[in-house]
Formats: C-alpha cells, structure tokens, sequence
C-alpha cells in the first residue's frame, strides 16, 4: 500500500472556513488518498471507513481514525460531512452474474450502510457527497457529438443501471434532511488510477488506437477532481443543508478527446509513436460487456460546474498529461 506521504503536494485546497469532522469511506484507494490528504491539510478531522483499519492507521502516520464498518461509528459523534468513494473496481474479471454482484454490494450496499447510519445519527451531516460515475449515461454511439450536460438520462444497461441505483440509494439520506450531491466521475488521470494502465502500451511503443479511436474519453485530473469536491461541499455549505436537497455533477475536464487523439497526445508528451491500431474484436472476446467501458464512451460535459464558475486548473488534456510526466 503506497503511503500517502507519496501525494505529490499541491496548493492547499480551502473546503470550508469551519474546520469539520469528515467521514470519508474508499479512503484508502486513488481518489481516497488524495481527499484524505487535502482534508488533514486544510485542518479538518477525518474518520475513514476501511476493510482493513490498522493499515490505513499506518497509511495516514496516525493521523486519522480508522473503522472498519458504520456499526464502528457511535450515532452521538458529530459528523458534519460524508464523502462516499467506496466501491470495488469496474475492470477486471468478467461481468459474470456473480461479479455484477460483487459490483453491486460495494457500492449500493455499503451507500446503504452509510445512509443506515445516518438514519440514526443524533447530528445529522449538512451534506453526503457519493460517488458514481459518467457510466450513468450508458454509452453514445460513435460519431455521435452530442454534449451530455447532468440532464441527460441513463439506458437500460449494467453500467448505466449500477450508477442509477448507486444515485438512488445516495438519495435516501435527503429524507434525513440532508443535502445529496452524487458525483460523476469521468477518467481520473493521476499518478496511480486507470492511468498508468493506459499508458503501458504507450511507453512501451506500442500504443494507437483503440477499436477505431474514435469513441469519447471523457477525463478529468485528480487535482481538479478533489478541487470540485471541494467546491461542491462549499455551495452545500452556502445553501445551509437541512432541506433534503438532491443534486448531480458531472466531475469531467471541459476538454474532452477521442481515445486516438488520447493516443496522440500521450505518445506525444512520452516521446513514443503512436501508429500501431488496436482492432476492438479480441478485447470483446476477452472481456465481454465489459469492454464497452474501452471500445464505447460518451461525451461528458461539466456544465454544472462551469455555470457555477469553477476554474479547472487543467482545463486540456496535454497539460494534464505533462503534468503527471
């Protein structure tokens, strides 16, 4: 387990004025790590739920308190805010049925557990932040330019449907009256994630395109990603919370590319040719549905954000990629 020390610093991120008491559960992954980091570094205290608490005590040098399940969490402790990044990784083994499951219980299941504890909680939270992801909106056939702005609905598939009722069951705590933002992530691009997978064949001269290229890759850095955390938490705040609100936001840079310009871009910056095509076939044969998460993709836009006047501070793709060289 890489220690979160390794966090390349940045900025402190301001989340609020009031230093406050944060529940974050996936602490401990990609996403977690880098939250869990800006937390402790903008003064804030934080409990992290884990599988597995005595390493994450080491993980975070002391610094955090670590439960290994809700039931952990006395209902009289004062949590102010829940950040929800659980979930088990989407790629990997088939989707078989029992594997969907899997996907399901970590996501849906433990929500459901985070909003069980909430239910009884003698001071509710003002705000619970819950992941999900730009797998709500299903895919979007190639050629298709549509921009998909928060408004843009789900389709009847596994990926589109487990986003759906990952929202759904985020959405319970409003009637806590707590304020439920659900967050939809695009490709987080970081020193860790996805990314070093994508450019293994890349570095290794070997990288193209994939399955034609020109599918959407809708991405966003993780530094802009735990900013917009950040931000969203400080508009809940603003709004005063108590009312049960529910609200999505789309998490995407408003640059978004084709896998083949990805490609590009990415050889570009590591110095690698970019010319060997990747047929879409073998990958199908191999993963099934899951491929679609590859071969398919969607054009994302955070139009919330923006409307809202955020500032990303990698707005384009090459600067982000440079930047994590």
């Amino acid at each position: 387990m890489k220690a979160a020390t390794d966090i390349q610093a940045s900025p402190i991120i301001a989340f609020d004025e009031t230093k406050r008491t944060v529940v974050v559960t996936g602490a401990t992954g990609f996403v977690g790590r880098h939250l869990v980091d800006a937390l402790l570094r903008d003064g804030h205290q934080v409990i992290a739920l884990t599988r597995q608490p005595e390493q994450a005590v080491r993980l975070f040098g002391g610094r955090v308190r670590c439960i290994a399940s809700m039931d952990g969490l006395d209902p009289a402790t004062r949590v102010e805010v829940v950040v929800n990044l659980a979930g088990a990784r989407i790629l990997g083994p088939r989707w078989s049925g029992k594997r969907k499951e899997a996907l399901r219980r970590s996501r849906i299941g433990l929500t459901r557990g985070v909003v069980d504890w909430i239910a009884r909680a003698e001071h509710k939270p003002f705000v619970f932040l819950s992941a999900s992801a730009i797998g709500y909106y299903g895919i979007q056939k190639i050629g298709d330019q549509t921009a998909l702005d928060e408004s843009a609905p789900p389709q009847p598939m596994f990926m589109s449907d487990l986003c759906r009722e990952w929202e759904e069951a985020a959405g319970e705590a409003a009637r806590y009256g707590v304020q439920v933002e659900c967050m939809r992530f695009g490709l987080v691009l970081g020193k860790g994630g996805a990314l070093p997978m994508l450019l293994l064949p890349i570095r290794l001269g070997l990288g193209g395109s994939l399955g034609g290229g020109r599918q959407w890759l809708s991405w966003i850095h993780v530094d802009d990603l735990v900013r917009a955390i950040a931000h969203r938490w400080r508009q809940a705040a603003k709004a005063g919370g108590g009312e049960g609100r529910r609200g999505a936001t789309n998490f995407t840079a408003p640059e978004c590319v084709s896998q083949a310009e990805f490609s590009r871009i990415a050889a570009r910056i590591w110095h690698r040719p970019a010319l060997m095509p990747t047929p879409g076939w073998p990958m199908r044969l191999a993963l099934g549905e899951q491929a679609d998460l590859l071969l398919e993709g969607q054009r994302v836009v955070p139009a919330r954000l923006e409307r809202e006047g955020f500032v990303f501070r990698y707005p384009g793709l090459a600067r982000a990629l440079q930047s994590l060289k």
